[in-house]
């Protein structure tokens, strides 16, 4: 079994313990808050089977369902929401119909509570901690949910100690419960809808995306990103313009954008990179130039200045020139890539050398980006 299977049947196994704990020391105390506690960690039972249920079924794939049943998680939290909400209603009737009455064996009911709110915390953070590790919303709903026992089990133990010096909360305490009860249902409600909707993912992972996507050399453009969540997975589709007619070559760039992107970013189910070639109007030429600005400098990263030249896509006739000084000219190291980094920015199509420069830093940084060397 998987990570996130293993601490669901835990968390079954849990759950039947700590559901006879609570029964017992209801029985025997005759508190309302406590048989509701009883109640409430039996549908913790039912809940961890759901989620045990949804765990094994998501990460299947069949031609009906191509794109695998994540959801299934999502609708298995949904589920688990109305679970807590119907648990709130129950507890509520109880305080209704229920005559309150003194409680009985408060010392046992006291032991029993340390022992459940132990397990329920201990567990709660541990499944928590899982939820995160493997971005698994069912087992995030899970731990949610349980983390409200804690407090309700420390509400309830707090009743149970009052009582022993004449006090009786118990139906306030079942009904704050509720209270804690009804808020988690909701949330969890609302995020479940959220995706099973197909909300979009969340700003951080985009703007993780957008970064790798705009800091490849030969996208020019990007046009359009969205994403979206199905059960712990992430799926991303982008538009690009490329600086490049060369269908292989786009070919490369999409596949690399797309595995730099699983890299980075966990859980992503798919990344589809639509792309198209960049239409343009003009050509620009760029040439590095000597101190006097009279001929082309033999040394490309030593050049002083690079002279642009554009033409209009079909002329002959430059329609535009300009000079732009190469800032990196008397470094010692690296000059030549920092320079052909700048070329790059400037969406330059040819440069104009002297001397080739194969197998050079250059080279590679206008291979990568598309530019022709002549």
């Amino acid at each position: 079994m998987e990570e996130g299977e293993r601490t669901a049947l835990l968390a079954i196994a849990m759950n039947l313990v700590i559901f006879g704990i609570k029964y017992v020391s209801a029985s025997a105390t005759g508190s309302i808050a406590l048989k509701a506690e009883a109640f409430h960690t039996l549908a913790d039972f039912v809940a961890s089977l759901t989620v045990f249920t949804g765990l094994k079924i998501a990460k299947r794939k069949t031609k009906s369902f191509p794109y695998g049943l994540y959801k299934i998680e999502n609708l298995m939290s949904v589920i688990i929401s109305l679970v807590i909400l119907y648990t709130g209603y129950e507890i509520i009737l109880d305080v209704i119909n229920t005559d309150l009455t003194e409680l009985r064996n408060s010392g046992f009911a006291i032991f029993s509570l340390l022992i459940a709110t132990f397990l329920t915390f201990w567990f709660s953070n541990y499944e928590r901690k899982i939820g995160h590790k493997i971005n698994s919303p069912i087992l995030l709903a899970d731990s949610s949910h349980i983390r409200i026992d804690v407090l309700s089990n420390l509400i309830v133990l707090l009743v149970v100690v009052a009582s022993l010096f004449g006090f009786h909360f118990d139906k306030i305490a079942a009904l704050i419960v509720v209270i804690f009860i009804v808020k988690t249902g909701i949330q969890i409600l609302m995020d479940g809808i959220r995706v099973l909707l197909d909300a979009s993912v969340d700003y951080e992972t985009l703007s993780k995306v957008e970064k790798i996507i705009l800091d490849t050399p030969q996208i020019i453009k990007l046009k359009t990103l969205t994403g979206r969540n199905s059960g712990r997975y992430k799926f991303i589709e982008a538009d690009i313009v490329l600086k490049t007619h060369n269908l292989d070559r786009a070919h490369f760039i999409a596949e690399r954008v797309e595995r730099i992107t699983k890299e980075e970013i966990k859980n992503i189910d798919q990344v589809q990179i639509h792309y198209e070639p960049l239409q343009k109007e003009e050509i620009i030429y760029v040439l590095p130039l000597t101190e006097d600005k009279t001929s082309i400098s033999p040394h490309f990263g030593e050049a002083p200045c690079f002279m642009l030249v554009t033409f209009k896509s079909g002329t002959e006739t430059a329609s535009k020139t300009e000079i732009l000084t190469n800032p990196y000219a008397n470094i010692q190291k690296g000059k030549g890539i920092l320079a052909a980094e700048l070329i790059v920015k400037n969406m330059v199509d040819f440069v104009l050398v002297k001397n080739g420069f194969e197998s050079k830093g250059p080279h590679y940084v206008f291979s990568d980006a598309n530019i022709e060397l002549v």
